[in-house]
């Protein structure tokens, strides 16, 4: 187990940065502490170096089902015990990810979350070292041993801001479980770091061997099952396109015109967690008629398309139903709708935005998908205007419904740095509406 010094292994990792591209990766390898170095090597391997953006490997409806179902699920309650409450009002964070660097679970205070975002070490993201290069919780699964990573000698410079201590689990049997991970500034790469997280893992894994002699262990969920029955929780997503796509654990279906808008209502209503008037989800007839047709619809003429819908899913064979009294979907599918809203109540936007993929089901004139189209857009919109930062506004202006908010713009305009190449695009942008204006 290795811990950095400070600052002196900063300014080697800072010039290593600053000769990789120009004189060889031989010169600065030999910059960096050996376990840093040998990282860098399997890196280069995989990226190129630069600012390098963890991808999203876990959709946040896929993420939820995957940790309730994961053995590290069970030791959730060891690491907030022994690592988030003592380190809270410290700026630091605590995450969990799987054998193969996808983050679980990370927790914090509000602060510290968002300042994590930026450079997406979230839920759900991948930090294995083949997806972002060195870091602590990769270099930790890749080596098998706990490391810490300090400021600049991350391999990608998203990173450079914070530093990391690591340790990877294994579960009674011997086998590679995850990483526990403790991330922030300074202090969480200080001396008695690697201690506190080494410790807290092995209160873990008595814990899992305990569990294991219970017999009790979460275990994944087998891989066949019944042809009636979902493999995983459905998913409905319908954000920036005008069909709907319904992904089971069987197959796909999607979905067009009032079928679409249907189940999109369900979902979204079902994966509410306030209901005032139906506690299991759902919708009445009354109130499905008027979501979809205004306020003079007729339920008669809504019963016809829901018997067509419930045919279309039956026939489907995913085990999909259109239940009634209240209608809904079962089981209830998550909603890509409400899980960014969801994500923008958290702070959590990178995350959000990604999710996001623009307006819901833009074609849809019905009156409910109208209101939820608004709810999500403008949720996201001023959480962007109001405490996105610089590098999350851009991406978010790359939106089509973006394009011409000039309020987006003169904020992105205020919160880059004097020297960002964003800034030329943003005024560039800026003038072109301006000159339409003056048209």
């Amino acid at each position: 187990m290795t811990t950095p010094a400070q600052p002196a292994l900063q300014r080697s990792a800072r010039a290593a940065h600053g000769v990789l591209g120009d004189v060889g990766a031989g010169s600065a390898f030999d910059l960096l502490r050996p376990v840093v170095g040998d990282s860098w090597r399997r890196s280069l391997g995989f990226l190129a170096p630069g600012r390098i953006e963890p991808p999203v490997a876990l959709a946040s409806g896929d993420l939820a089902a995957y940790l309730r179902d994961h053995p590290l699920s069970a030791v959730l309650p060891v690491i907030t015990r022994l690592l988030v409450e003592p380190a809270r009002d410290t700026g630091l964070l605590v995450a969990v990810g799987d054998a193969d660097g996808r983050l679980l679970w990370v927790e914090g205070d509000d602060d510290a979350v968002r300042r994590a975002e930026a450079m997406a070490f979230v839920p759900g993201a991948d930090w294995s070292e083949r997806a972002v290069g060195t870091s602590a919780p990769g270099t930790a699964l890749a080596t098998g041993r706990g490391v810490q990573v300090s400021g600049a000698e991350h391999f990608s410079e998203i990173a450079h801001r914070f530093s990391c201590t690591a340790a990877p689990i294994h579960g009674p049997d011997g086998r590679l479980l995850g990483v526990v991970d403790i991330t922030g500034g300074p202090e969480a790469v200080a001396v008695h770091s690697l201690s506190l997280v080494s410790a807290a893992v092995a209160a873990a894994e008595a814990e899992l061997r305990f569990a294991a002699f219970r017999g009790d262990v979460p275990r994944p969920a087998p891989a066949s099952r019944s042809r009636t029955t979902p493999a995983k929780a459905p998913t409905l997503s319908a954000l920036g396109r005008d069909d709907v796509e319904l992904a089971c654990g069987t197959g796909t279906l999607t979905l067009t015109g009032r079928h679409a808008e249907i189940a999109t209502l369900l979902a979204w209503h079902q994966s509410s967690k306030h209901h005032s008037r139906h506690p299991g989800g759902g919708l009445s007839a009354e109130a499905l008629a008027v979501a979809l047709l205004g306020e003079d619809a007729r339920t008669v003429t809504l019963r016809a398309e829901i018997a067509r819908l419930r045919h279309v899913l039956r026939d489907a064979g995913f085990g999909l139903e259109l239940a009634s009294r209240p209608y809904r979907l079962e089981p209830a599918p998550g909603c890509d709708a409400r899980s960014v809203l969801d994500l923008v109540g958290q702070g959590r936007y990178r995350q959000a935005l990604a999710l996001y993929h623009g307006l819901l089901l833009p074609r849809s004139d019905a009156p409910g998908i109208r209101a939820i189209r608004g709810e999500v857009s403008g949720a996201l919109r001023e959480a962007m205007l109001a405490d996105a930062g610089p590098e999350v506004l851009t991406d978010y202006l790359e939106l089509p419904e973006a394009a011409e908010d000039v309020d987006a713009l003169v904020t992105a305009l205020r919160i880059l740095p004097p020297r960002s190449p964003r800034r030329a695009v943003v005024l560039s942008r800026l003038d072109r509406l301006d000159a339409q204006h003056r048209r």
